[in-house]
């Protein structure tokens, strides 16, 4: 079938997605989790095959592991849609509320995009991820995952889409794209296809942008900072580096650059040192960390580069407004984080870094939607526009107007028979 016609399919089964009661979508979540379950040996074997043949052609250890689905992803996974049907159904909210006139009412009404294409790397997890949550939202969605991860994308496709066919959810809801080809026709569909959210480097993000019409949501790099101030306690400053950076090197909410305030660097750099190399990071530093530890000298490279691996740039600054400074030049807008006992130094950072996720003494590592209660997320979105940060439910709905009148006319109001009376409905 062509991609075009798969498009129009799934167009016409968004409708029918979008009306469905919560109970039927909840109903749908957990048979997909007890079919995940019952066939785990199954996604373990398309997944052991995959991890060999990608092993075979070299592909890099950090992307390997992104590409494991064992016990411990699968869990994670049915946790996630156990918490998506306990979350509230963000469809049908009424948003607002306003008598325009006598019998005559307006309500802003939270309703889904549409149809989603989704572009995704080499975690075949974010494919369950990204169907639960376009399900709960009322979405139909266009899938395509990494080709290391085919066989493993395949098997949960398949599970998912029976699970909800048996469920009595429209067959076309879901739609898994098999090779590279397809995602330049997907970028033509317009007519079809509200929205695009892609996964993947910066390169290929700015191909998606550059080459389609459709509406794109999502984030580049994930290049992230942390500023260890002078008034950060040295402990929680080394605990919260290690776990950004090395909890788990190949994403995008991992730490890429430390930046240092020079009232502290002599006392926590050969602290952080020790503790980073234990984790067999590489470090890369600026001309005043290395005088003050060995390291491989930083270039401007450094700081414009998403590692995804085992690389730390460091850089000594002078103050917190040089730290702001170099986070809003260099970063990408992702994830930063201040370590900081002094409040004036917190309040800052998180008021002038123009970031999506701005925190204090905490791990980069926490800009998760399953994290900040979401359910899952289909991505992290560095936009301003109409969803920031982790986009879990509420990023997937927009929304319309519906207006109830008793045979009202726009003559009656020009010729002054009848006057607007714009109050607020109490619901």
């Amino acid at each position: 079938m062509s991609v075009k016609l798969l498009a129009e399919n799934a167009k016409k089964a968004s409708i029918i997605l979008s009306g469905i009661s919560t109970q039927q979508k909840n109903d749908a979540l957990r048979m997909i989790a007890e079919a995940l379950y019952s066939n785990k040996d199954k996604i373990f074997k398309a997944n052991s095959e995959d991890i060999e043949q990608s092993m075979a052609e070299n592909l890099a250890m950090p992307l390997i592991k992104r590409l494991r689905f064992d016990e411990k992803k699968l869990t994670g996974v049915i946790e996630g849609i156990k918490s998506l049907i306990n979350l509230e159904d963000p469809v049908g909210k009424i948003l607002l509320s306003t008598e325009l006139d006598e019998g005559l009412e307006l309500f802003r009404v939270s309703c889904p995009i549409g149809l989603i294409g989704i572009i995704f790397e080499s975690r075949p997890d974010a494919l369950v991820q990204i169907s639960t949550l376009c399900l709960k939202s009322g979405n139909a969605v266009m899938l395509k995952g990494g080709s290391e991860a085919f066989l493993t994308n395949k098997c949960l496709y398949e599970i998912i889409a029976s699970a909800t066919k048996e469920a009595g959810l429209p067959a076309n809801w879901i739609n898994l794209l098999e090779n590279r080809d397809e995602i330049s026709e997907l970028l033509k569909l317009d007519e079809y296809v509200d929205l695009i959210i892609p996964r993947g480097s910066n390169e290929f993000v700015r191909y998606i942008m550059d080459n389609s019409r459709i509406p794109v949501l999502g984030h580049a790099d994930g290049i992230c900072h942390c500023y260890i101030d002078k008034d950060a306690e040295i402990p929680m400053a080394i605990d919260i580096t290690v776990d950004s950076k090395t909890q788990y090197v190949a994403v995008c909410n991992a730490l890429e650059t430390l930046l240092v305030h020079e009232g502290i660097a002599p006392e926590i750099l050969p602290r952080l040192k020790e503790a980073l190399e234990k984790k067999n990071v590489e470090l890369r530093g600026c001309e005043k960390t290395r005088k003050i530890i060995s390291c491989i000298p930083a270039t401007e490279e450094d700081w414009k580069t998403e590692y995804l691996d085992y690389i730390l740039s460091i850089k000594v600054v002078e103050s917190i407004d040089e730290a702001i400074e170099h986070i809003n030049t260099y970063g990408s807008g992702h994830t930063d984080t201040i370590v900081s006992k002094n409040k004036s130094s917190i309040e800052k950072f998180l008021e002038y870094v123009d970031s999506a996720n701005v925190f204090a003494n905490c791990s980069t590592r926490f800009s998760d939607g399953f994290r900040y209660g979401f359910g899952a997320e289909v991505g992290i979105s560095t936009n301003k526009i109409h969803a920031r940060g982790p986009v879990g439910l509420d990023g997937l709905v927009t929304y319309k107007y519906k207006l109830i009148g008793n045979g009202n006319i726009v003559a009656d109001y020009e010729e002054n028979r009848r006057r607007f009376t714009h109050r607020p409905i109490k619901m």
